[in-house]
């Protein structure tokens, strides 16, 4: 009874000794984890993210205002840390909204196969064709103007049109792992001994594509804060007076030789935390490699 969960806890371990041998991704995880720490805390700052102060517009750098502040007067180091909540909590939540669409239909798809896979496989490629920016742009403007009370929140509705296209690669990589999946051993095996489709997909052919899924998930994360900081960008996502980093940069663009400093931290904040994504995902690649975790067990 006990064998299972000896060999899990042992895979266990030698997917985290595996990932922490790419320095990078060890580098990338404690950074990434000291963005979110700040973002969280950054009630602690002495200044408002919207507060204006026109009489102390343009400040430098300085020991007051670290990141120095904008045309409005506002402190640009705590408006980026507030702007990270948003930036990463719509990145997060997202991506967790896609995966998991993408993992539903691409589990049906590959499992079950004919008129299932031929249906939803055509209802992805349609959803592929999209001009993703476009419609981007179209659904934020249509759903802001329904007199729904809980689309009112812009950042919600950012996060639903980013999930809403982009679970098309997450499932078209699980259908092609359960297309392989579903004719192995095991499956059958379960299958003779009169197991479920709903017990099969769960119990036994989705662990073995958690792998892959994470790490696409991590590559979607990092496509989902670049996706929010164009859209707000270009006055289509989070509206203000929240602020992302995206809208930072927005505002800075009339500014950039006056205060190049504005443009420049939100800038450097989306470039850090998207490498610091995709390195952790190259870890995870790496940690979840299955001849490797076999050879070293």
């Amino acid at each position: 009874m006990n064998e299972p969960i000896i060999q899990e806890q042992s895979m266990a371990r030698v997917i985290l000794r595996r990932f922490f041998k790419h320095k990078l991704a060890g580098i990338a995880i404690a950074v990434l984890a000291l963005l979110m720490l700040a973002s969280a805390f950054a009630f602690t700052t002495p200044y408002s993210p919207t507060d204006q102060e026109p009489t102390n517009s343009f400040q430098k750098t300085s020991m007051d205002h670290w990141f120095g502040t904008d045309e409005l007067g506002r402190d640009v180091f705590t408006r980026i840390l507030y702007g990270g909540r948003v930036s990463l909590t719509v990145g997060l939540l997202s991506t967790f909204l896609s995966i998991a669409l993408g993992v539903l239909v691409g589990a049906l798809s590959g499992y079950f196969g004919g008129w299932v896979d031929s249906v939803l496989m055509r209802t992805t490629d349609a959803f592929l064709t999209f001009p993703t920016i476009f419609v981007l742009i179209i659904l934020g403007a249509f759903l802001r103007e329904q007199q729904v009370p809980w689309l009112k929140n812009s950042v919600l509705i950012v996060i639903i049109i980013i999930a809403a296209l982009s679970w098309m690669w997450p499932a078209r990589l699980v259908r092609g792992l359960f297309i392989v999946l579903r004719e192995r051993e095991f499956v059958t095996a379960c299958r003779a001994l009169g197991g479920s489709s709903s017990r099969i997909i769960i119990q036994h052919i989705l662990p073995n594509c958690i792998g892959p899924i994470v790490v696409s998930g991590t590559l979607q994360m990092a496509s989902a804060i670049i996706t929010e900081s164009g859209l707000s960008y270009l006055g289509f996502g989070v509206q203000p007076p929240t602020p992302t980093w995206g809208s930072i940069l927005a505002t800075a663009q009339n500014q950039v030789f006056r205060a190049p400093w504005i443009a420049f931290y939100p800038g450097l904040m989306i470039f850090i935390t998207v490498m610091a994504i995709n390195y952790i995902g190259d870890g995870l690649r790496d940690a979840f490699d299955p001849y490797v975790i076999h050879a070293e067990k």
